[in-house]
């Protein structure tokens, strides 16, 4: 079915969000980790490029999650049965995410090492 409208476009997107937060629990503790990283950042008063960083690796973790849900779920629906190209199809999507997710935690490292240095007195 197309949708009719642009706004129609994005209100099924919403709705694509809406039901990974409500039945993925990683895309609940990705989501609880951005909110946890932007509040740090507010907080700490990081640079545009600071700031620009961390939305990346934010914005891909929570991207790649959305595209794991929707391929586990097709992946599902064609193979209700366990089938060895099932498993590595999820397998596959799933160390996308942990990909991105490691990546992300480096990100954030890097971004936030100096500023809690000098939070905490030990930028020497």
């Amino acid at each position: 079915m197309r949708s009719r409208s642009l706004l129609a476009s994005f209100g099924y997107a919403l709705q694509g969000i809406r039901y990974a937060l409500r039945t993925q629990r990683n895309m609940r503790i990705h989501a609880a980790a951005a909110v946890v990283v932007i509040t740090a950042a507010v907080l700490l008063h990081l640079s545009w490029l600071r700031w620009v960083l961390l939305l990346i690796a934010i914005t891909l973790v929570m991207a790649l999650e959305l595209v794991n849900t929707a391929l586990e779920s097709v992946v599902d629906l064609a193979s209700p049965k366990v089938h060895p190209l099932a498993k590595a199809a999820k397998d596959t999507a799933a160390g996308a995410v942990l990909l991105a997710a490691v990546f992300a935690v480096l990100v954030g490292l890097i971004v936030f090492y100096h500023p809690l240095m000098d939070l905490l007195g030990w930028s020497g």
